[in-house]
């Protein structure tokens, strides 16, 4: 039978030996537990005479405490290899360049956006917000384009399915312009709005998008006439691009919704794209009718109406060929414009 010192030294051992927590536990009960080596001796005293027994008991008693003390420490030990090993695994060099979060930027076209209100703002025009999911009626009836006017070939758009609560046909709009007819019957004869936002057409190329953005602008009174557009956008454009070197011309053209109607187009007069006429806008008086639809009689009021692509006053701005590239989502086109 093994000295109490012995017994001690191979607790030692064991315990040492075991590389994990379950192996130290399984160590554990062969010396401690209930069919442990000095269980099993304790249990044996009870054959001994009893002064014999006191004495065994006592060592026995000691050797038990020394155990348990040399589990409790093998026990700490490993505890504080694995969070040493933890660490290790999971240790930052400092070393390194610290991790900061990127920057975001506004995307061009809302750039585009902002400028646009700021620049109509500043000489007193409104800024209005409408549906995007709007009724036929609005879309278009209100604006000189009833049902089966060929007009409408020209927006072919996206319907939705359920009609509004009056029955109508709901579209996604195909231009802010129904804010002309919302915008007025609010506001009454005498005022000047934009309207920007999102709009929908069947359209998919280097120059139109499915969906994209438009600025509408509208101004009525007693006496606008086809002058005031003149200036007004010519105005516009100088301050948009920041440049007088440029040309305006207004090029006749129809729209149902405007008479006379004119398709607005832009020269620079310097720079890559000089002498080149480019399209920017489509605009004119403000169709009789239309003024009907206000609720207003277009014997009293007058007025001229524009609208224009914010994507394509972007793409002459910073100069991009593809508009799809806006929307492609490449972070590497994107955060050229960030400023």
């Amino acid at each position: 039978m093994q000295s109490i010192d012995e017994l001690i030294a191979a607790a030692r051992r064991a315990f040492a030996a075991a590389a994990r927590p379950a192996d130290l536990e399984n160590e554990k009960a062969r010396f401690l537990g209930k069919a442990g080596i000095l269980t099993e001796r304790l249990k044996s005293l009870a054959r001994l005479e009893p002064q014999q027994r006191r004495e065994e008991g006592a060592r026995l008693n000691v050797a038990k405490e020394a155990i348990e003390r040399l589990l409790n420490e093998r026990r700490a030990q490993l505890a504080e290899d694995a969070v040493s090993a933890q660490l290790a695994q999971e240790a930052i060099d400092v070393t390194l360049p610290g991790r900061s979060r990127s920057r975001g930027g506004l995307h061009p076209v809302i750039r585009t956006w902002i400028r646009v209100e700021e620049i109509f703002r500043s000489i007193g025009f409104d800024v209005a917000d409408g549906p995007e999911i709007e009724t036929d009626w609005y879309n278009f009836t209100a604006l000189n384009s009833p049902e089966n006017h060929p007009a409408r070939s020209m927006q072919d758009t996206f319907y939705v399915d359920a009609p509004d609560a009056q029955g109508q046909p709901l579209v996604l709009r195909t231009h802010t312009s129904p804010m002309q007819v919302r915008y007025a019957r609010q506001h009454g004869p005498a005022l000047r709005v934009i309207a920007p936002g999102r709009t929908y057409r069947v359209d998919d190329d280097a120059t139109h998008s499915p969906m994209f953005h438009q600025v509408e602008g509208l101004w009525l009174d007693e006496d606008i006439s086809f002058a005031d557009l003149k200036g007004v956008y010519t105005d516009f454009v100088q301050r948009f691009f920041e440049s007088d070197d440029l040309r305006v011309r207004f090029r006749p053209s129809y729209f149902p919704f405007t008479e006379p109607s004119a398709e607005i187009d832009l020269m620079f007069t310097s720079g890559p794209r000089k002498g080149q006429w480019l399209e920017i806008s489509g605009a004119g008086q403000v169709h009789p009718a239309v003024i009907r639809n206000y609720g207003f009689d277009p014997e009293k009021t007058l007025g001229f109406a524009f609208g224009s692509g914010l994507e394509r006053l972007t793409m002459l701005r910073y100069g991009v060929d593809d508009l799809r590239n806006f929307f492609s989502g490449d972070l590497r086109f994107l955060r050229q414009f960030q400023e």
